[in-house]
């Protein structure tokens, strides 16, 4: 089951970020700091995929990284390095906002406090992870996309694909460390999976971003 539901997740991303690139620049800046704030808040949940314990953010962190890359294909370095402070943002609020709300003295007919406890209680620890890891990788995903840009005359999908390949050992092996260190069963699991996952993610969806292209051409066309 989880299985079918991992490339049905996969296609919803795909397509809400091809429509985000229709909606613009804006869209797209607003679809990376999403994903990076699911991928926080969703990390902590374990699921059985392939016969293996991994987490179910995964997607998401691909998510982002192909709108990176679309962002700075499209409109340009600089825009992609304000997406990448609005992203840091939306972590750091998302953090402080986890730790007031989980201040507040529950009334004594609250029953839904325990739940949240358990679901943000994790998001500080993981917020500074993510915050450390995703200024790392993304730094090093916009210099290497420039980097493919520049000196390989290949499709941008390619070059979208191979950038964030290249990224996804430092992300995967940086987070699962600073992030989930104790916080999950089984981190070796985490780490080796999680990582094939991410390749195999990306080499699925880095030739949807071949029509990206069309649909910019078709909105020039409107």
């Amino acid at each position: 089951m989880n299985s079918y539901l991992f490339f049905t997740h996969t296609l919803v991303l795909l397509s809400f970020l091809l429509f985000a690139l229709y909606l613009g620049k804006e869209a797209l800046m607003l679809f990376v700091s999403t994903c990076t704030l699911f991928a926080n808040f969703f990390v902590t949940k374990e699921i059985l995929l392939f016969g293996f314990e991994v987490t179910a953010s995964d997607v998401y962190t691909i998510g982002a990284m192909l709108a990176f890359n679309s962002i700075q294909e499209y409109f340009g370095k600089s825009v992609a390095q304000k997406a990448l402070w609005i992203s840091f943002f939306v972590l750091l609020f998302g953090a402080a906002s986890s730790f007031l709300h989980l201040d507040y003295e529950p009334s004594p007919h609250d029953r839904i406090h325990p739940s949240y406890a358990a679901i943000l209680s994790p998001a500080p620890r993981l917020a500074l992870a993510s915050l450390a890891t995703f200024f790392i990788t993304q730094y090093l995903d916009i210099h290497l996309f420039s980097f493919f840009k520049q000196k390989l005359a290949l499709p941008f999908f390619m070059r979208a694909g191979i950038s964030c390949a290249c990224v996804m050992v430092a992300d995967t092996t940086l987070f699962s460390f600073l992030g989930l260190y104790g916080l999950v069963h089984s981190l070796f699991d985490i780490v080796i999976i999680s990582l094939a996952i991410k390749l195999f993610i990306t080499a699925i969806t880095s030739p949807f971003l071949a029509f990206s292209q069309l649909i910019l051409h078709k909105k020039a066309a409107t």
